[in-house]
């Protein structure tokens, strides 16, 4: 409870003041006369003011607020090293537990998030956060479990937003030695079969550290090669740039007796693998209305190189019109097919008919370019019913379908097989979820046995219509109808041209993304997705390695067909291993240098200005690794210079409050202000009355 006066008056504040001035000036000057009266009629002045100013007087009913003090557990990846992560909860819960039984405390309990920047620990930063409902003046203290290596100190005590005391307890030892392999620099991208350099370092932290030590470099998991380097110097390795996308480089150097973790004795590196653009060879046997949608689709992709030549005049038409009026260019035959075959990555072959045009030898040489590692795409058309078919050369051994000779022409919509639905060139292709598919008809299909690979689309009557087969180390594609062109144009709406012809080219030239059976780690925000596609029904657990060494077997579930995954949810930072027996992959969560193991060796020094600023303390937990935590005594304190000290802590608690009620009572108002007026008013009568 708590009285005050307060005013309530019924003019503005500048108008008393000139009545009351105009008051004083009458009364000085009847004091100066010597009138009589003169000091009663001042009364009466004061009393008029009185009134018009309304006085009240206000009992407040006030009931206290609770003093807030926030507990920081540190749950930072430093924090997983030792005993750390066992030492803090059996400080929290004691310090909860203490706090909780003090009459007048909130007590907030806060766990630092991880995050996957790589800004390290922001402890303060979660504090505020979690403080943002509290006025500064309820705040009576933080109280910091952690290691003491956190990134976020604030420069001074008066970007806290608050007036509190802030106290360290510190986790770990002052016995600790770790070794660290920084990477000092790397490159994020270089060409395939570049060479390419990574700088690093060995830092040793601790007393009793240093010396030699033996380092391993690794490529997507093999070893590349072994080398001793000396603790402190910084030293470079030169690594080639095998494939396209991610090349994960490992450097570890050997553990050292009694470090901390060997979590930080890998460095990794991701360099992306950027491939010079992919070149296609693009021959149409013919004018016809689809070689412009191979065309406009190839040279759209910012990734190829496309080389196209369509053959206007085969060589049996001889009319004599000279040759350089009939083409811009002579078709090179020796040249692309015989010296610089090996320079591409693709071979399309669009409505061709053989007529003389390329020798059949040239056709052993594509048959071998397919072998070692080659691709071929046949665009078939009303050629493949004749003897002059691509079929019928050298090249049909690596062709997995055989044309019967006919032409069926009739209406269709191609459809999807059951194996297309689960092989990534044809998984869900818009439209391909209705029932006929949504997309337009094609007239022509060439009939042909499928006798390998993957037919993944039908035409009538379940005839192929796209077939894929792995031949040696290449691979080969038939599409069995000219009329694609159908969908480009929009006809009876169109359909997905550009997706399925694009993964069809990017198949052919092995891009990682559409392989049909493969093994993926991929990290995404956060989490370690692992992802498995393949074209059977289902597949096996697969074993996970963590970066600690901790090895998790995780069932997979079906995603979409053909795909299945599973996750691991905000996973730790650091590099993965995923094998199934057959396949393995790798991937890095998080940054490749986080701040987090930069250093493991728990420290005061980071947080020991910002206690000092704020009259707080810093002390560690424990002196040795055997030690059991010793939790400081709290004291609750109401103003002072100083909040803590060895083996106990202040809170500054505080004085705030809340108005639960009012009571006003009006000292001048109703009869008793007119009571006093006029009692004051008789009295000047009865003075000028003697």
């Amino acid at each position: 409870m708590a009285w005050s006066l307060a005013f309530d008056p019924f003019l503005p504040w500048w108008a008393l003041a000139v009545l009351a001035l105009i008051a004083i000036a009458l009364v000085a000057f009847g004091a100066v006369r010597r009138i009589r009266g003169a000091l009663l009629r001042g009364l009466v002045f004061l009393a008029l003011l009185g009134a018009l100013a309304d006085p009240s007087l206000v009992r407040e009913e006030r009931a206290p607020l609770e003093s807030v003090v926030a507990i920081v557990a540190d749950r930072s990846a430093s924090q997983e090293v030792e005993t750390r992560r066992a030492d803090t909860d059996a400080t929290v819960a004691a310090l909860t537990e203490r706090l909780r039984r003090l009459p007048g405390l909130d007590v907030r309990v806060v766990e630092t998030a991880r995050t996957g920047t790589g800004d390290g620990t922001t402890l303060f930063s979660d504090v505020s956060r979690a403080l943002a409902d509290v006025p500064p003046d309820r705040v009576a203290g933080i109280v910091a479990v952690t290691d003491g290596e956190v990134h976020d100190v604030p420069e001074s005590a008066e970007k806290l937003g608050f007036n509190a005391p802030v106290h360290a307890l510190v986790t770990g030892h002052t016995e600790e030695i770790d070794r660290r392999m920084a990477l000092v620099s790397a490159p994020k991208f270089g060409l395939v079969d570049s060479t390419q350099t990574l700088r690093l370092r060995i830092d040793d932290q601790g007393a009793g550290t240093g010396g030699p030590a033996a380092v391993v470099v690794k490529r997507d998991g093999e070893v590349l090669t072994r080398l001793d380097v000396g603790s402190g110097q910084e030293f470079s390795i030169d690594v080639e740039i095998a494939h396209g996308g991610p090349n994960i480089f490992e450097v570890e150097t050997e553990v050292i007796d009694g470090e901390l973790s060997p979590i930080n004795n890998k460095a990794v590196a991701v360099v992306e693998g950027i491939r010079e653009n992919l070149r296609v060879l693009l021959v149409s046997g013919e004018p016809h209305a689809g070689e412009r949608t191979w065309r406009n689709l190839l040279k759209s992709d910012a990734s190829v190189d496309l080389v196209h030549f369509t053959i206007l005049r085969p060589p049996e038409k001889q009319d004599g019109t000279p040759i350089n009026e009939l083409s811009l260019i002579a078709f090179p035959t020796r040249e692309l097919f015989a010296t610089k075959i090996d320079e591409f990555d693709l071979i399309i072959f669009d409505r061709y008919q053989r007529r003389g045009v390329l020798p059949l030898i040239y056709f052993d040489n594509i048959a071998r370019y397919v072998a070692e590692g080659g691709a071929v795409l046949i665009a078939a058309g009303p050629d493949g019913e004749s003897n002059d078919s691509v079929y019928d050369t050298p090249l049909a051994p690596t062709l997995p379908a055989r044309p019967t000779g006919d032409t069926v022409e009739t209406p269709f919509r191609a459809d999807v097989t059951e194996i297309g639905a689960r092989h990534p060139v044809t998984r869900d292709l818009p439209g391909s979820e209705a029932s006929p598919p949504a997309w337009s008809r094609w007239f022509r299909l060439i009939d042909a046995v499928a006798d390998r690979g993957e037919t993944i689309m039908n035409g009538p009557d379940d005839k192929p219509l796209l077939v894929l087969s792995r031949e040696g180390e290449g691979r080969v594609a038939m599409l069995l109808s000219d009329q694609v062109w159908l969908w480009a144009r929009n006809f009876e709406g169109g359909g997905p041209h550009v997706p399925l012809l694009r993964r069809l080219a990017h198949w052919l030239m092995k891009e990682p993304d559409l392989e049909e059976e493969t093994l993926r780690l991929m990290a995404e925000a956060g989490d370690l997705v692992v992802e498995r596609q393949t074209l059977e029904d289902a597949v096996a657990p697969v074993r996970v390695t963590m970066p600690t060494g901790e090895v998790r077997e995780m069932p997979l579930t079906e995603a979409e067909p053909g795909l299945f995954r599973a996750s691991i949810d905000e996973a730790p930072f650091g590099l993965y291993q995923a094998t199934d027996g057959e396949r393995t992959a790798l991937a890095h969560v998080g940054p490749t240098d986080p701040k987090e193991y930069r250093s493991l060796i728990s420290t005061t020094d980071l947080l020991a200005p910002i206690t000092e600023a704020t009259n707080g303390s810093v002390q560690r937990l424990k002196d040795g690794a055997d030690d059991t935590p010793v939790v400081p005594r709290v004291v609750p304190q109401r103003g002072g210079s100083t909040f803590g000290g060895a083996g106990w802590i202040g809170l500054d608690m505080t004085d705030a409050y809340e108005v639960t009620g009012i009571e006003r009572t009006r000292l001048l108002a109703g009869f008793l202000g007119l009571a006093l007026f006029l009692a004051a008013l008789g009295t000047t009568w009865w003075r000028e009355g003697r």
